[in-house]
């Protein structure tokens, strides 16, 4: 194993120096039909797993005590279910090579959807395939570093329309603006002959970017639109949160170093920062003003994050001269948002046009800031309250993905214009974790969770998105959606209600207990270990008893104190 690890490291250490070597000028490709794909990734086959039956993991699954509110973990167990539902094999032929979670969507995956899934998936990592289903995408990663966001379940290929094939320079195939386009655009989208095969989309769209103060790079192998929301580097470290896995970390690094040069190649504007279109927020009333090359804030915010996360993957690995270069790579781009994306009359992080202008819509794109550690403290927290302004993002049910102030929003939803989405829920709690607002943090999140279960009890399902302005599923929302709703009904409930937080990298469990009952977690799993953790209300203080199959450190958070107690193997007992 030892051998392996180091040359996989040097062969990390060589696609790095050559990508290093050729930021400047970059290479041309071919543009093959079908091109041999995942070259950086060292997993190429699959290898037969059965998949998880929920009836027999039941009882080995993390199992919430939360008696403040039991309907939360009926609620729990029925999210677990119905993403059960969703674990998949690989068909053959497909080149896919892991099992994987469905996005209850259609009959592709996407990487936005999957990357998302992980992250529920991550608290009973060790019985269900979650983060091996980001293994499909690497698999398919083309030889510049390109990665498509969406591939067909059935055979493994980038939706042909999206496709290059005829060497133009960079462009979006569907656009900006598809709010005149949507019954069209989904109609073409998946569209079969009577076999049951795909149809080829004979209509070619070409919207072209824009480059302003740069070069235009060699054709790429994929549309705009099939290259947006990079934040698989993220997903990879939330389960390392759980698992500790640095084998995991080596397996990724160097597909995830090729995928930053790519879209650094293809996405960078001339001011430095990174353009996108419609898909990253579907039918968001500020995807008009982005035509031609305008730059996202999210995107831009994304890429700063995946720059960031690299070199915390290359510390973890030990590669210094990685770390430090991709630490400058992140703080370059957000020196780039802080200069040019924020208002100062608004104090909010805005898109720009492809001149450079402010685009007039706030949406929750701005926060995702946050998340990448871009603001100063100063103006975290005037976006803090603009978070808790009611009259924008503080509604009956937070955060919609568009404020409540702007022409556009929709109080109902209107899928991305104004709709409340668990990834970002996701994004914003965790992004308010990194600048210390974490009550705040945990009042969000219990909201979404409070108003999912209300909801559930009125329609007996989970939704792919909710009413900001009324708790109600949102209209449109597909139904029996998880898919990544399931964040809500599981992560939160085990992170925000019970409270309990893994670093599996310094073998420890944080427990904030803010509840008045009784509450923990039967069978909790990370770093390899299962425990259980169940605490007592006993008067002001809490009895609380730890089953362990192995050492861990337990730090205990309520009312202001804090305790540390070292986890023995077997059955620890005691007073908090």
């Amino acid at each position: 194993m030892m051998k392996k690890l180091i040359i996989f490291f040097i062969a990390c250490c060589f696609h790095f120096s050559l990508w290093a070597q050729n930021t400047g000028a970059y290479i041309e490709i071919n543009h093959p039909d079908h091109p041999e794909g995942g070259v950086f990734f060292s997993k190429k086959e699959y290898q037969s797993c059965p998949l998880p039956n929920f009836a027999e993991s039941r009882e080995k699954m993390p199992s919430p005590v939360f008696e403040e509110n039991t309907e939360w973990g009926e609620l729990y167990w029925k999210a677990w279910e119905m993403a059960f539902d969703h674990f998949r094999r690989p068909y053959k032929g497909s080149g896919n090579v892991s099992n994987y979670i469905d996005e209850a969507f259609n009959e592709r995956f996407y990487l936005w959807d999957t990357s998302f899934m992980t992250m529920f998936c991550n608290v009973a990592y060790a019985l269900v395939p979650g983060i091996s289903s980001l293994d499909n995408f690497y698999a398919h990663q083309f030889e510049n570093g390109e990665m498509s966001c969406q591939l067909y379940e059935t055979t493994g290929g980038v939706p042909q329309h999206n496709l290059n094939k005829e060497k133009l320079s960079f462009y979006s195939y569907t656009g900006w603006d598809i709010e005149n386009k949507q019954e069209g655009f989904n109609s073409d989208y998946d569209k079969k002959d009577s076999d049951g095969n795909f149809i080829e989309i004979e209509k070619v769209a070409h919207n072209p970017v824009t480059y302003v103060g740069r070069e235009v790079p060699s054709p790429s192998y994929l549309t705009l639109d099939r290259l947006d929301h990079p934040i698989c580097s993220w997903a990879e470290l939330e389960h390392y949160q759980y698992s500790g896995d640095k084998e995991r970390l080596t397996l990724v690094y160097n597909p995830l170093v090729q995928y930053y040069r790519a879209l650094d190649k293809y996405l960078k504007q001339g001011n430095g920062l990174y353009i996108t279109d419609w898909a990253s927020m579907d039918n968001s009333p500020r995807n008009p003003y982005l035509k031609g090359g305008g730059c996202g804030v999210d995107i831009s915010s994304e890429m700063a994050m995946l720059a960031s996360d690299l070199s915390r993957i290359a510390r973890i690995l030990n590669l210094k001269k990685d770390a430090r270069f991709f630490q400058k790579e992140g703080d370059k781009i957000k020196r780039r948002i802080n200069d040019l994306m924020w208002d100062t009359q608004n104090n909010f992080y805005y898109d720009l046009t492809l001149n450079g202008e402010f685009v007039p819509v706030k949406t929750i794109a701005g926060f995702w800031t946050l998340l990448a550690e871009v603001p100063s403290a100063k103006r975290a927290k005037l976006m803090v309250q603009e978070l808790n302004n009611p009259s924008t993002f503080n509604r009956k049910h937070r955060v919609p993905t568009v404020a409540a102030d702007q022409e556009g929003y929709n109080p109902m939803g209107g899928y991305w214009k104004g709709a409340v989405w668990a990834p970002t829920q996701t994004m914003v709690i965790r992004g308010l974790e990194k600048y210390g607002y974490s009550k705040l943090a945990r009042e969000i999140a219990l909201n979404h969770l409070r108003n999912v279960n209300t909801v559930y009890k009125n329609t007996g399902t989970i939704w792919e998105n909710y009413a900001a302005d009324a708790i109600e599923p949102g209209q449109p929302a597909r139904k029996d959606f998880v898919g990544w709703s399931g964040i809500g009904p599981i992560l939160y409930l085990m992170e925000y209600a019970i409270g309990l937080k893994p670093n599996a990298a310094e073998n420890r469990i944080d427990w904030n207990i803010n509840s008045a009952e009784m509450v923990g977690c039967r069978n909790y799993h990370f770093n390899g270990i299962a425990t259980s953790l169940i605490a007592n209300p006993n008067h002001n203080k809490f009895n609380i008893e730890v089953i362990s199959d192995d050492e861990y450190t337990l730090c205990v958070f309520s009312s202001g104190r804090v305790e540390e107690y070292k986890i023995q193997k077997g059955t620890n007992n005691f007073e908090f």
